[in-house]
């Protein structure tokens, strides 16, 4: 008789606080270089600065990976899954507190919302200013991702009972996240092209990004089940995870690639639904690929390097960083009396980051902190594994 298979308790992965770190700056540097006017300059930085949205698909795989895996790690143990009412409860007081403040000083504030009425602000409060063309406000256009992220955040309960149903102490279902995923946005990318529905806003829905969040999903659950030492053919991830460089070096590769036309145009133009699709892959690839090699294999000297204090709590206020940099960026023209798409990227990149992190230290210490202290106060939790504490705590999306 064989011995049993053990089930370790997953644990908590610093390193991938880096990750956020990297999509902060990568959508910080985008805005930028939209607003100095150098993405649609056609210099030769001008490509790589406009693709830095891809930072979006940096977060939403890592959000597939945090948050599903506590319900492939309780299916897979036997153990009980992330109760529904706390998991929601947790998300909202996570994203909500902090938003509505940067919604309501965007609004009241920034001298081009002046026009704004009723409509917006029951929109940007519940999410929805993305479902009609022209309604993202000014100082909160990037919202638009954390909109498409909420509602992610609402199915995820009932993924997570689709998806690992059935035998119990089996890691899921894996192939079923990928089909599923790619059928969605092919699907949805097919109706964009053949005119059903138009790129924008439907470019900003959920269904056009289902596969960058299953990629996270099939990442959690082919982590969970190597941890459990199942699903053995996955284990090259494993060793993918051994050579760092290489599978970033890939990630850089795959990047240059998007630079050129063949992911679409630089600017306001929409792309073609071919084009879109390729921007999907290529960018869907290299969020895993930065993944990867953080998330498998053994500690490593680098992770650890990765994971320190610095890197720790530039991933805890990136999420401020994500809500005011937008804000820091329109008060910059606002006050000198800048023309748009004119200034010097690096002055004006500077400024953003350091105004931004200024704005989002004091949302995090006055705002996010203590309602994260709250949440875990009520409803009264279980005592929660490293790995769900992360899950929960984990940051919603910065993207462009």
């Amino acid at each position: 008789m064989s011995a049993p298979i053990s089930t370790p308790t997953l644990h908590r992965v610093p390193a991938l606080d880096v990750v956020r770190v990297i999509g902060s700056v990568a959508v910080v540097g985008h805005h930028v270089g939209f607003a100095t006017g150098v993405n649609t300059s056609g210099g030769d930085w001008g490509g790589w600065l406009a693709r830095l949205d891809a930072g979006v698909a940096v977060f939403f795989v890592l959000s597939g990976f945090l948050l599903f895996r506590p319900w492939v790690h309780g299916k897979t143990t036997g153990k009980a899954r992330p109760a529904t009412g706390r998991y929601l409860w947790r998300r909202a007081m996570r994203i909500l507190p902090a938003y509505w403040v940067a919604v309501t000083v965007c609004l009241l504030v920034l001298p081009r919302n002046a026009d704004v009425d009723r409509t917006d602000w029951i929109q940007h409060f519940t999410f929805t200013q993305i479902y009609q063309a022209g309604d993202l406000k000014h100082g909160l256009s990037q919202t638009w991702s954390l909109a498409t992220e909420v509602v992610f955040y609402l199915l995820l309960p009932l993924f997570g009972l689709l998806l690992t149903a059935g035998k119990p102490r089996t890691p899921g279902r894996p192939w079923a996240i990928v089909v599923v995923s790619v059928l969605v946005t092919g699907v949805w990318v097919g109706l964009i092209g053949n005119g059903t529905f138009t790129p924008t806003p439907h470019t900003m829905w959920l269904p056009a990004y289902a596969t960058w969040f299953g990629a996270g999903m099939l990442l959690a659950t082919v982590h969970v089940a190597l941890q459990d030492g199942r699903m053995r053919r996955w284990a090259f991830l494993d060793a993918m995870a051994a050579a760092p460089l290489a599978c970033w070096t890939a990630s850089v590769a795959l990047f240059a690639i998007s630079t050129t036309p063949v992911a679409g145009p630089f600017g306001l133009s929409e792309p073609s639904a071919g084009e879109f699709a390729v921007k999907l892959a290529l960018y869907m690839l290299l969020a895993v690929l930065i993944v990867v090699p953080l998330a498998f294999g053994p500690p490593t000297r680098t992770k650890q390097v990765l994971g320190g204090g610095t890197v720790r709590w530039l991933g805890a206020v990136s999420y401020g960083l994500f809500l005011w940099h937008p804000f820091v960026l329109e008060s910059i023209y606002w006050v000198t009396g800048r023309p748009e798409f004119t200034g010097s990227f690096a002055e004006t990149f500077a400024l953003t980051v350091g105004g931004g992190l200024v704005l989002a230290a004091l949302s995090y210490y006055l705002i996010e902190e203590p309602c994260q202290r709250l949440s875990h106060r009520w409803p009264r939790p279980p005592r929660l594994s490293s790995t769900e504490s992360q899950s929960s705590t984990a940051q919603p999306s910065a993207v462009s």
